[in-house]
């Protein structure tokens, strides 16, 4: 009986525990601001990047072969 009633009492002690609520609320915050954001690079943003790095990869190449080359 007294292990119930010790367990209600850490349940009420963690349930009004308010510390950390602020944090939780900020890194829910940053997530919603975040996540929208990460989809729309995704979506939109994505191919251009790829893009972008296949041409520098292609351009590398083209050097590196002029330097094995001598020109």
């Amino acid at each position: 009986m007294q292990t119930i009633s010790r367990a209600k009492a850490f349940v009420r002690r963690v349930h009004h525990d308010e510390r950390g609520q602020v944090s939780l609320e900020n890194i829910l915050i940053i997530g919603a601001i975040a996540l929208p954001i990460l989809i729309f690079l995704l979506k939109f943003g994505w191919p251009m990047i790829k893009n972008y790095f296949i041409s520098g990869t292609q351009q590398l190449q083209g050097q590196t072969q002029n330097v094995t080359n001598g020109n």
